[in-house]
């Protein structure tokens, strides 16, 4: 098990979702009044076949606000005699936060980093799944991209705090992230490509933590 820590914090959450194409990574969020105490957070397990052994890496934000997935082999692809099976990928973490005594978390804010190459007419998506171990509430994103497309693209999702799923208290229970990608030819004639991925280890995805009292 890799032990991540990190210092927790409230995001103060600005309600939206956005897509940016060619520009820099956001991978920090407004914070105030963390708890005391450090967070140790365990990476108990990943899987999928976006991040197969060796291809994904886990490790902290330099503020020590937020944990960060690396990817070097989740990318889709679609076009003309590829096989539809190369249209779907997608990488389940499950780690275990261990949270200061009286407090409670969420996952509140995602920043996904990625490049594209997207012929007009191609479909492609990108969705997300948290939920704690355990629980039937879930929160679920689901984002289309716009074709054409041939850059970098930034999807930062901000969780409305009604949809929010917050850890039971006084109990540890395994957060699950699901995340995916899918890309089929629609009415494109050309080869696309859809990545979460970097040789240099640049593509990344940050999880923001909040942070709440437990009731006493």
């Amino acid at each position: 098990m890799r032990k991540l820590l990190v210092r927790g914090g409230v995001v103060l959450l600005l309600l939206a979702s956005t897509f940016v194409a060619g520009a820099p990574a956001s991978a920090r969020g407004v914070m105030d009044d963390p708890p005391d105490d450090q967070v140790v957070i365990d990476l108990v397990a990943m899987a999928g076949s976006g991040c197969l052994p060796g291809t994904a890496d886990v490790a902290v934000s330099p503020d020590n606000t937020a944990f960060t997935t690396i990817y070097s082999d989740f990318v889709v692809q679609a076009g003309p005699g590829i096989s539809s099976v190369d249209g779907r990928r997608n990488c389940q973490l499950n780690v275990l936060v261990h949270a200061p005594a009286g407090h409670t978390f969420a996952v509140v804010k995602v920043d996904y980093r990625g490049y594209g190459l997207l012929d007009a007419g191609a479909i492609a998506s990108h969705r997300a799944n948290y939920y704690f171990q355990g629980m039937a509430e879930s929160t679920t994103s689901n984002f289309s991209f716009p074709t054409p497309l041939d850059d970098i693209w930034i999807i930062s999702e901000e969780v409305p705090i009604a949809s929010v799923v917050w850890a039971p208290c006084g109990e540890q229970r395994n957060l699950n992230i699901n995340t995916e990608l899918r890309l089929s030819q629609g009415t494109s004639t050309q080869t696309s490509f859809l990545a979460m991925d970097s040789t240099d280890g640049s593509i990344e995805t940050v999880y923001h933590l909040a942070w709440q009292p437990c009731p006493s």
